[in-house]
């Protein structure tokens, strides 16, 4: 969610400043589309101003989780805060077009804060830092969410060294998990995002209970075109073609992850 600003200011170090996309826009399209809860991340634009992303969690009474971008001096209580908001997770971004350089270590110190709340992590990077960031990674503890794939060069196929690099990451270490989301963003051609499907169903069908979905509405900083919101709900049968699959994607594997008490998982 972006502001409104009026009530919700972007952060002075933004790098983009978008138009306004409040809460009741989301939750609008949410149940246009037909899906009854959403995860919320907090956008770059707001910094680690988490006041947009809580007013929304606060307003949908249950059915929205977060995940929040935080600050590394933020207290106890303000963790704490946020968690009885419902944010389920922190988000490391290391696309440098978007945000500042952070050190590894001040990021690898909220992560040892934040799992003990029951927390996971969520990072975004692009293909080419994979490598780089590998290490990071994997000593991270507890869930890591991927973003976006990686951000995979679909130009190269699936069947590219740099792909199969990070399916070897998901391969042997079991606390990732992967976002099959962006073919807006990741396509060399046009709606339906037919070149972006065999990455995505590569990572659904070899890894089904580690994988989510969304549609990252309200695309921000796209070039090429605004995407329809209904035609990525489309994809979804191409990258998950059994039930058995859509039903991890959509269903098991969030609630799991982002509403856990209500299948067991937390007191």
């Amino acid at each position: 969610v972006f502001g409104p600003e009026a009530l919700f200011p972007f952060a002075p170090e933004r790098k983009y400043t978008p138009v306004d996309a409040p809460k009741e826009k989301l939750f609008a399209l949410r149940n246009h589309l037909g899906f009854s809860r959403s995860v919320i991340v907090q956008a770059t634009c707001h910094g680690s101003d988490n006041r947009a992303l809580v007013d929304a969690l606060t307003a949908s009474e249950g059915t929205a989780r977060g995940v929040a971008v935080l600050r590394k001096d933020i207290t106890d209580a303000e963790l704490q805060e946020l968690d009885r908001a419902g944010v389920r997770g922190v988000r490391f971004n290391f696309v440098k077009r978007l945000v500042d350089t952070t050190p590894k270590e001040v990021y690898r110190e909220i992560a040892e804060r934040v799992v003990r709340l029951g927390w996971h992590i969520v990072v975004y990077f692009e293909a080419q830092d994979l490598e780089d960031l590998t290490p990071f990674l994997v000593s991270l503890p507890g869930i890591v969410v991927v973003d976006h794939m990686g951000r995979p060069d679909v130009p190269a196929g699936a069947q590219s060294a740099s792909f199969a690099a990070f399916r070897t990451l998901m391969a042997d270490h079991e606390n990732i998990w992967v976002k099959v989301s962006c073919p807006e963003r990741l396509t060399a051609a046009e709606p339906p995002y037919d070149d972006v499907v065999p990455f995505a169903r590569t990572l659904v069908e070899a890894f089904p209970d580690r994988v989510l979905w969304g549609t990252d509405w309200p695309h921000p900083n796209m070039k090429s075109h605004m995407p329809d919101d209904g035609v990525l709900v489309d994809v979804i049968p191409k990258i998950a073609p059994t039930p058995a699959l859509r039903r991890a994607l959509l269903v098991d594997n969030p609630m799991r992850l982002y509403w856990p008490e209500e299948i067991g998982g937390r007191s």
